[in-house]
Parts: C-alpha cells; structure tokens; sequence
C-alpha cells in the first residue's frame, strides 16, 4: 500500500499552470481521439452508407443520440461546471490559510449532497423516461425509435449520480493543483463505451448463459461502464492527500453554505445551455431519419477545439486567478487573466481556419466517406467555436471573482435568443439543420460580445491598448491564413477514394502542418509574443543535440 501510496503521489503532484494546461490539453485531445474513434465505429455499423450498399439503422443512432438528453441536462443542472467553478474557489480560500480541515468538510459534504440529489434525478429519470421522450425530447421519432430512445435512457440514468461523485473528487484534485488523474478519467470513460460498441454489441454471455442479447443497447451498457471506469480512476488520484471523508453534511461549515448558495446560479446556467440542446434535438427529431445523429456529430466535433483550447486551459488557470484574488492582487489577476486570453484567442484562430476549409477530413475521421450534410453543418459552426472557446476564459474572470450570477443572466439572454432563432432559421426559414448551427454561432459571438463589456467596465485596465492591438493583428493574419488554407485544400482535395482513417491522415495532416507554419510566420512578422515560446521550444527540440557554438567557430 505504501508503494502505491508513493507511486500515486510522484504521478500526481502539483503543477504549474502551463503544465497543466498542457497536461490537460493532451488528455482532451486522446480522449477527442478516442471518442473520434467511438463514434466511427458506431456509424460504421449503423449510419446508412449508399457507396458500401449498407442501410444502416439510422433511427437506432437517433434513438441513442436522444437518450443522453434528459441525463446530460441533469448532469449539466446539478453538477458540471457548477460544481468547480461553486467549489474551487471557496475550497482555496480554506486552503490557502492553512485550514484543511473545514476544506476537508467542504469536500465530504458536497460528495454527499450531490451524491443524494443526482440519485433523486436518476430514479426520476427512469420513472418518466416515457413521456419525457414522447412530449420534450423527440417527438418525431417512430414508434420503434420512441421504444428504443427510452429503454436506452433508463440504463444511462445511471450517469448522473456517477460522474457527480467523479466531479466533486476531480474537483478536490483541481484545486490543489493535482490534474493528471482529473486528465486520464475522460479518456477511461470513451474507452467504457467502446467496449460496449465492439463487445457488447454481440451479447454477453456468462459462463455458457446468454445474458443480454446484443445490438445497439450495447452501447448503453457501456456508456454505464465507461461512467464507473471514470469514477475509480477519479478516485485514485485523492491517494496521498490526506483527505479525510466523513458520510455527513456539515451544515454548520460556512464553506459548504457559500457553495450551496453559489450553486443556484451557476446551475441555471449550465442548465439554460441545455435548454437549447433539447430544443435543437426536439426540431431535428421533425427532420427525418438520421438528422439528430448528424446534427449531434458536427457539434461533437465543434467542441474538440472547445475542449481543447478553451477548457483546458480555463481549467488549469482558474485555481491561480482565484489565487490572485485570495492574495488580494487584482493587479496580478489582470494580467494574468488577460495573458491567458490572448493566448486562448492566438491559439484558436488557426484551428477555425482549419476546420472550415477542411472540413471534409474532419468529418471523414468519424464518418468513413465523409458527409456533405455533416460538413456543412461543421462549416456553419466554425464561429461558434471561435467565440465559444474564448467565453470558457472570459467567463472564468467572473467566477474567480465569486460571481456566477452575472454570467446566469447573460446565459439566460443568450438561451432565449438560441431558442427563438434556431426556430425561425431552422424550422420556418426551412434551413434545417444549417439554421439550428448559424442560431449557435450567432449567439456564440453575442455572448462573448455582452461579457467581455460588463467585464471591461468592472475592470477598466483589463482589456487594454496592448491587448486590442494584440487581437486585431491576430485577425489580421487570419485572412491570408485562410487564403492559404482554401488553396492547400484545392491542391490536396479530399476525395471518395480516401476511405480510411490513415488513408485520410496524411492528406489532412499535411494541410494543417502547412496552414500552421504560414501562421507562425505571420504571427512572427506581425511580431505578436505567442509565437516566441513555441519557437523556443521547436529550437531546443532541433539542435538541443548540437552544440551551436562549435559550428559557427
């Protein structure tokens, strides 16, 4: 045990915020991968494919897509990032005085709490499945489809009391700098659930006794089993901490008060996203057969970046701003603040000018042959990811200062407004599923517009000359970026023929390596500092193994 103990702690120790942000950038992009590599296989057996003469089973890809809804939204409700930006800061303020023990409490009652309250939605889900599934969620589904949909959402109701005890203990493993175990659970959870694709699918037989049957039910069973790989490997990383868990509510702690009392308004804006989610699902249901499972996939694939970007780096800078303030140096949590988003912004640019242009590969890593509805609808969401990606660090300048209100309200504008044009465009204005993808890039760019305003007037300095500057000359290399772009992909089209996964590869790695250098440079003459570190490390990379002096004596 005393091995474990001390192998636990050297693989877990605290890390600086770019490391971190490293660390947990490299865990969203594997687990993206294998998650890429999850949803090939599923639409490899079942989305219709006219070239291999495959009818596929769409409707069961719809029915499956649909039964995450009602259990994501109560994850998303009661727990998800609620939780760490509710939890974190008032964790660090015990913390960093020294007081273990009324954080320790903090941590134990939050386990609890949330452990009660998801187990509550959990059997609720699964007591009105049906009718959630027939009046909210996908009214348009067959009858066979409807069937399906709710006998998959009963088994993954499960979810959302697993990955709040999973989330409150990463949550513990954040704020005291700890992120490798927090990093690897993802990953664990996709590879649950690609054993569900490829194992269970044929049944399970136990011991010569056949019991389950197979199929796309499956699946389900190993999204449950992806969900409890998740919550051991979270578990592992409390080793060596020194927390002392207690099945109590320690009401009386003022921390775990404050919490309670921050929850509310973080909740409703986690919630209000979803909002648009089932509202989205609900007019893709009304569009045919296979339109939820493509609309869901090209927004998949727009969070990669996101969740790449965005929230890995928001993530690992969130415990420093906090401790900037904690400190009582707002001077300090400028800068910092304003650092991380021009790295943010740097870094998302060239990924959007990517997608947009190569948009065919993309898809074609998780759709074999590619899908022009697919691609296009990605093609409509690239602002949304530009603009999504930078709220995650915006918005985490509101909540290191304690305040989740702010970002409710906006939330709360930017939900409605979601709602009512995905509505007009997507269903009146007959643009389908293009119209429910422009609804979210318009909305993405409002929203970040209306925050970064209220920002900027609480905090004068933040977004100064420098700053501007800064982001204008980082949109400024963006167009001869994307020239540059359109023409590589004319050189190297994407074509029927490029039907692998490593047949694909090399075509779209050579573009993006291409695209990225021309970025680099004009990031260079533009004379922009982000590009600095990378070159410095692409320099030590290269000649680190010669001695530089000797050639040029």
């Amino acid at each position: 045990m005393g091995r474990v103990r001390r192998t636990v702690d050297k693989i877990n120790q605290r890390l600086t915020v770019k490391l971190a942000a490293t660390i947990l950038a490299g865990s969203t992009l594997l687990s993206s991968l294998l998650g890429f590599f999850r949803d090939r296989l599923l639409n490899a057996a079942y989305m219709p494919s006219p070239e291999a003469g495959l009818a596929g089973y769409p409707v069961g890809l719809d029915a499956y897509t649909a039964a995450f809804m009602v259990p994501d939204f109560m994850f998303a409700v009661l727990v998800s990032g609620a939780l760490s930006v509710t939890f974190i800061p008032v964790f660090n303020e015990r913390w960093m005085k020294g007081n273990k023990q009324s954080a320790w409490q903090i941590s134990s009652s939050m386990i609890n709490f949330m452990a009660l309250v998801t187990l509550a939605a959990s059997i609720l889900i699964i007591i009105f499945a049906d009718p959630l599934m027939k009046y909210l969620i996908a009214p348009g589904l067959s009858e066979s489809g409807h069937a399906l949909a709710v006998s998959m959402m009963r088994v993954i109701a499960v979810n959302p009391f697993i990955f709040a005890i999973a989330s409150v203990i990463a949550s513990i493993q954040q704020a005291v700098g700890r992120f490798m175990f927090c990093a690897l659970a993802p990953m664990i959870y996709n590879i649950g659930i690609i054993i569900g694709t490829v194992w269970f699918t044929n049944g399970i037989n136990l011991f010569g006794w056949q019991i389950f049957d197979g199929g796309i039910m499956g699946v389900a069973l190993g999204v449950v089993l992806g969900s409890f790989l998740q919550l051991i490997v979270s578990a592992v990383g409390l080793v060596g901490l020194g927390f002392d868990y207690n099945f109590k509510l320690y009401c009386r702690n003022r921390g775990f008060r404050k919490v309670l009392s921050l929850l509310p308004a973080r909740s409703v804006d986690q919630g209000m996203d979803y909002v648009v989610s089932l509202a989205e699902v609900n007019l893709a249901s009304r569009m045919g057969d296979g339109v939820i499972r493509r609309y869901n996939q090209a927004l998949t694939l727009h969070m990669m970046p996101i969740n790449l970007i965005g929230v890995a780096i928001s993530n690992a800078a969130f415990p420093q701003l906090t401790e900037r303030l904690a400190s009582e140096r707002p001077d300090l949590f400028r800068r910092d603040l304003r650092s991380f988003l021009r790295t943010v912004i740097w870094m998302i640019i060239p990924i959007c000018v990517v997608t947009f242009f190569a948009r065919g590969y993309v898809v074609h890593f998780i759709n074999n042959n590619g899908d022009p509805v697919m691609a296009n609808i990605l093609g409509c969401l690239v602002m949304a990811i530009l603009f999504r990606t930078v709220y995650h660090m915006v918005a985490r300048g509101f909540y290191a200062q304690q305040d989740t209100k702010t970002p409710m309200y906006v939330s709360i504008f930017a939900i409605v407004l979601n709602v009512a044009l995905a509505v007009i465009l997507g269903y009146y204005a007959k643009f389908g599923p293009y119209g429910l993808a422009w609804a979210q890039s318009i909305v993405a760019f409002v929203e970040v517009v209306v925050l970064c305003v209220i920002l900027g007037r609480r905090m004068p300095q933040l977004f100064d000359a420098t700053f501007v500057k800064a982001v204008a000359k980082m949109a400024l290399a963006a167009v001869p970026l994307a020239v540059a772009c359109y023409v590589s992909v004319l050189v190297i089209p994407f074509r029927a023929s490029d039907d692998s996964f490593l047949g694909a590869l090399p075509k779209f790695g050579a573009i993006t390596i291409f695209n990225f250098v021309v970025y680099g440079a004009l990031s260079k003459w533009l004379k922009l500092p982000e590009i600095d570190p990378v070159l410095a490390r692409m320099k030590r990379l290269l000649f680190s193994r010669f001695d530089m002096s000797k050639l040029r004596r």
